[in-house]
């Protein structure tokens, strides 16, 4: 899958580069999740960690899931917190890594990856508590629409990876259809820069 070979050997400097669609995912999770109360949650698509140490301190159980080795490899070398549990798994299978319902479930970079949203929506549904939380942010897609994708560079030169562009309405349709409000939608721009395209939007779906 050449995906998870490009996370794989992404990993190494994932934390290292500069990467400003990176570090505002960060802020923008941090913003939304700050005053919800959670339990048990569910990361998915933790990449190197660079969000578990944060829900890790808010949660009695966090499972972080990754279809990266690499990448799993190194969340675990700086998260390791007895309440974490990390899973290797493709989302787009059946969620079999689910123990019990959460109160909230993230995507963080990761849906720009995955063709088939109604199915993340429909899993995502099926194992959400009442009243529980899914947090999405994505690359805004009217980054996508001028060529914005995830890539890095290697040795041999830039790696892109594969991506599919998801309008609002790609998350928004799915989520009613499946019991979810929406809550919650932002749009994220560089600097606060309100002038410019948004870099990123986030959404909070409720059960």
């Amino acid at each position: 899958m050449k995906n998870q070979q490009g996370y794989n050997s992404w990993a190494a400097t994932y934390d290292t580069v500069i990467n400003k669609t990176r570090d505002l995912e960060a802020r923008a999770l941090r913003d939304v999740l700050a005053d919800i109360p959670i339990s048990r949650a569910l990361e998915l698509g933790c990449g190197t960690g660079k969000n578990t140490s944060w829900l890790a301190e808010k949660v009695a159980s966090l499972t972080s899931v990754d279809f990266s080795e690499e990448m799993l490899n190194k969340a675990k070398e700086k998260v390791r917190a007895a309440q974490v549990n990390f899973k290797q798994a493709d989302l787009t299978k059946p969620w079999n890594f689910v123990e019990a319902p959460v109160d909230l479930i993230t995507f963080s970079l990761v849906l720009e990856h995955i063709e088939d949203l109604d199915n993340i929506f429909t899993q995502a549904s099926s194992v959400l508590k009442p009243g529980g939380a899914l947090y999405i942010c994505e690359l805004h897609p009217f980054k996508q629409y001028k060529g914005s994708k995830a890539r890095f560079e290697t040795d041999e030169g830039t790696f892109v990876l594969d991506c599919f562009t998801h309008h609002i309405s790609d998350y928004i349709t799915p989520a009613l259809k499946y019991g979810l409000s929406c809550d919650h939608l932002a749009e994220w721009f560089d600097e606060d820069d309100r002038n410019g395209i948004p870099r990123l939007v986030s959404f909070l779906f409720r059960k």
